[in-house]
């Protein structure tokens, strides 16, 4: 809802279903010509109050649609199907109503986000909710608005589908002024975590050592190190308290699966990431860019610490899902030195998961790499050759043809994502920015409440889904909720596969489209949001009737 276009809406989808254990969201759009005072007089603006009127009134979160900076929504050469490509004012941010109170400005479109979280232990049935707008003052009704929610028997099931938003913890202690690691910090973070876990983001980039990502060449962000090491002529010591607090504060909040930051360099593997520890009593660099990633003192350090680091995991039980990275992004010129690496860590890491953002087959058809996780635009091969393991990304590049979760995209692009997941057999997401609040390559920081493109370098969007709130404590988007929305879809259609088999939900996901959904394909998926809700109510009936059948049978 742009403040100053008028929205469209459709009565057909006025009324909202769910299942149990699921978020369904709507928007109400608002506007006024003037504004009526208690004395009668008019303005051109106004201040009304909100309240929700519903039987289950304990499950309605209303908050408001801020519009934040956009200054670069596009690239250039892109396709047609985005919201606008010219600078400007962006909905996106979400806010906590301040008392309950609203603000009507003659002649621009407002918007709030209305949540309807159901918990699984919900009664289903037929419940009407009705949204007041009532005079701050007098209690007047300004204005009302009227819809129902479908609660649906069946639970939605907990999502295992891993997800990664990469979770950045220096971030965090930059935007806030926090010291790192401080009682402050972890309060912070733990505020992140939870809500990244609420939204449907079950993996953690947890920082071993600060993550080499995203940084300058020669450059560095701050330490960010859950792992104290100290160096002594009889060899390595490690301390693991801090990455034991990390795992446990995770497994709190609801984090199932753990994403060890990157062994080596950024884009190739040919250097060490900054490890700092303490060498005759003091803190200093033990390796970073100078430090050849194979063959020299690194190497001999790696396999001093990742045996110390897999027997802690274990005692944790988290080796079976955690997930290890060599290199970010390796290009077709680096094949060699990222075999290198991983070859140096093969040993220490036998059995463990690898996996790695790329979009060349070719670290795949020579064994490099277990897991790909292939960029959208660059997955046909790794989907003709078979891959049984294939994840997928996006990131600023994937900006043409492909579901990606920038700010000037319609929503129906963003979600459609979970749809496609489930048609390919897709085994888990990954995306780079959940809170990355740098510029590019982190040569500064920016503050994303009035910069959302990483200082020109990345559409609005690309970067970060939530925003840092008062309190240490995030503010979603809407980026953030559709998303959530996709990983719902995802969940419905894997569980009607158990209920009726994938080959008949396939031909549920393909009815009435003109062309086979796709990733990347044009059209690779339909330009219009009512396929995605009537595909959910036809799943979400489907669901209802085969669990019925199920109950009768037994």
């Amino acid at each position: 809802v742009f403040s100053d276009e008028e929205p469209v809406s459709s009565d057909e989808f006025r009324e909202v279903e769910a299942l149990r254990g699921e978020c369904v969201s709507f928007q109400i759009a608002y506007t006024c010509n003037d504004f009526e005072r208690e004395d009668s007089r008019r303005f051109h603006f106004g201040f009304a109050r909100v309240r929700v009127v519903s039987p289950v009134r304990a499950y309605v979160h209303v908050r408001g649609v801020c519009n934040v900076p956009c200054q670069y929504p596009v690239h250039a050469g892109v396709d047609g199907n985005y919201l606008r490509k010219t600078p400007g004012l962006y909905p996106d941010r979400l806010e906590e109503l301040r008392e309950e109170t609203i603000i009507f400005q003659a002649g621009q479109w407002k918007s709030l986000w209305v949540d309807v979280e159901v918990p699984r232990e919900a009664e289903p049935g037929d419940y009407p909710i009705t949204i007041l707008f009532e005079h701050p003052e007098s209690g007047k009704r300004i204005g009302s608005v009227e819809t129902e929610v479908t609660i649906l028997p069946p639970v939605l099931p907990v999502q295992r589908f891993p997800r990664t938003e990469w979770f950045y913890v220096d971030c965090l202690a930059d935007y806030y002024e926090v010291p790192v690691f401080s009682k402050e910090h972890w309060r912070i973070m733990e505020n992140f975590v939870g809500a990244a876990a609420k939204r449907g983001i079950n993996m953690i980039l947890t920082p071993q050592f600060t993550p080499p990502l995203d940084t300058a060449v020669g450059k560095e962000r701050t330490t960010v190190q859950l792992v104290d090491v100290e160096w002594t002529e009889s060899g390595y010591s490690f301390d693991f308290s801090k990455l034991i607090r990390w795992v446990e504060m995770c497994k709190r909040q609801g984090i199932l699966y753990f994403e060890m930051s990157h062994l080596f360099s950024q884009w190739g593997a040919v250097a060490a990431p900054k490890v700092m520890g303490k060498k005759e009593g003091r803190e200093v660099p033990l390796f970073g860019w100078n430090t050849p990633a194979v063959g020299g003192e690194y190497t001999v350090f790696l396999h001093a610490y990742l045996p110390k680091l897999r027997q802690v995991l274990q005692e944790l039980g988290v080796e079976e899902n955690t997930y290890f990275h060599i290199s970010d992004e390796p290009e077709p010129s680096q094949i060699d030195s990222y075999r290198a690496a991983r070859e140096s860590v093969s040993q220490d890491l036998k059995g463990c998961k690898f996996f790695e953002a790329l979009s060349d087959y070719e670290f795949y058809r020579l064994g490099l790499v277990d897991r790909p996780v292939c960029a959208t635009n660059h997955v046909k091969p790794f989907l003709q050759g078979g891959v049984s393991e294939l994840w997928t990304y996006y990131c600023t590049g994937q900006a043409v043809d492909v579901s990606n979760c920038f700010m000037a995209m319609p929503s129906d692009r963003t979600r459609i994502y979970g749809v496609q997941l489930f048609k390919f057999g897709i085994k888990g997401c990954l995306h780079w920015g959940y809170n990355f609040y740098n510029s590019m390559e982190s040569i500064y920081r920016i503050d994303p409440l009035q910069v959302t493109d990483c200082g020109g370098a990345f559409p609005s969007g690309d970067a970060f889904l939530v925003y840092p709130g008062k309190e240490g404590k995030p503010e979603e988007s809407i980026r953030m909720m559709v998303l959530d929305e996709a990983m719902g879809d995802l969940r419905s259609l894997l569980r009607l596969s158990e209920l009726m088999g994938r080959e008949r939900v396939l031909e549920m996901v393909e009815e009435g489209l003109e062309t086979p959904l796709d990733f990347d394909a044009f059209p690779a998926y339909p330009r219009a949001s009512d396929y995605l809700l009537r595909l959910r109510r036809k799943v979400n009936r489907a669901i209802c009737e085969a669990e019925a059948g199920v109950l009768k049978d037994a």
